[in-house]
């Protein structure tokens, strides 16, 4: 999978999943790893290393990549201790989570994304058998009535659902996010959702980073930064019940800078994350 060095290595939004597994890659060789991600390096590919080496500065982003997944981890072994029956990871990227975390052999884990990246990942994992029960959907979130068929379908295979969105929001408009709430609520058993959000701060400040200008340049703009924060899911059907901070978390867990723990000292309420660059995981149930 060699590259011309004519072309850019971010191409579409997916590429997006290799700089991400790459950072799940780089945790999971550290002797105190938060994680263990066996298959995150071999999913990246070739131009995951390429897209990571080009990255400025990637080991001052390093910290958020990784806590966020920390968190999300946290959040899915949670929900599952307390009775969730049916993950449904969208735009799942190259997540190996049903490969790599200690889950009921009687889950049913669903990812959906788009039909080629799926198809990228079954090659590079067969022959592995994951932990619980794994299927795949290869579908465009964006086409609306295809979603809201599948999710009608699969809100009547489990009585108690959480939704996962990963790194994904961010990419839409605050207008296809609350859509997407809203077709998230319809089905009854889809009982809980963990996301990440941006401040407008942080949202303006990754637009400026290289990665925020590639993105820009290959048509998927990050946009999604609400100034209200987790309230904005409030009238499209969603609630949040816990609201976990990456900078407070990524200092409990060591991952930064001694400056960046005494700025995670600092009082983390609604006034603080409109006004500061602000980054979470947040878990939310139906409103």
């Amino acid at each position: 999978m060699a590259d011309s060095d004519s072309q850019p290595l971010i191409r579409h939004i997916s590429d997006t999943a290799r700089l991400a597994a790459m950072y799940r890659a780089l945790e999971s060789e550290h002797p105190d790893a938060l994680f263990r991600d066996p298959f995150a390096r071999r999913l990246a590919g070739i131009r995951g290393e390429q897209i990571l080496d080009a990255t400025p500065k990637r080991s001052r982003h390093e910290w958020a990549w990784v806590t966020r997944t920390y968190l999300f981890d946290r959040f899915i072994t949670q929900q599952i201790q307390q009775g969730v029956d049916l993950v449904v990871n969208l735009a799942a990227g190259l997540d190996a989570r049903p490969y790599r975390m200690p889950l009921p052999q009687a889950l049913q884990w669903v990812e959906i994304d788009l039909p080629k990246l799926i198809a990228w990942k079954q090659e590079m994992l067969a022959g592995e058998t994951p932990v619980c029960r794994l299927e795949r959907i290869g579908l465009d979130l964006a086409d609306v009535e295809a979603r809201r068929r599948v999710f009608d379908q699969l809100g009547r295979r489990g009585t108690r659902a959480l939704i996962v969105t990963e790194g994904i929001l961010i990419y839409l408009s605050s207008e296809e996010v609350a859509s997407l709430a809203q077709d998230l609520a319809r089905p009854p058993a889809f009982q809980r959702w963990a996301l990440d959000l941006s401040s407008p701060v942080l949202l303006r400040m990754i637009q400026k980073d290289q990665l925020g200008q590639q993105m820009d340049r290959v048509a998927s703009p990050m946009k999604f930064g609400p100034p209200e924060g987790p309230a904005f899911f409030q009238p499209h059907g969603w609630r949040a019940v816990d609201v976990q901070a990456l900078l407070k978390a990524g200092a409990q867990v060591k991952r930064v800078s001694l400056f960046m723990r005494l700025l995670a000292k600092l009082p983390d309420t609604e006034r603080s994350r409109r006004s500061r660059p602000w980054g979470g995981v947040c878990l939310m149930e139906r409103a």
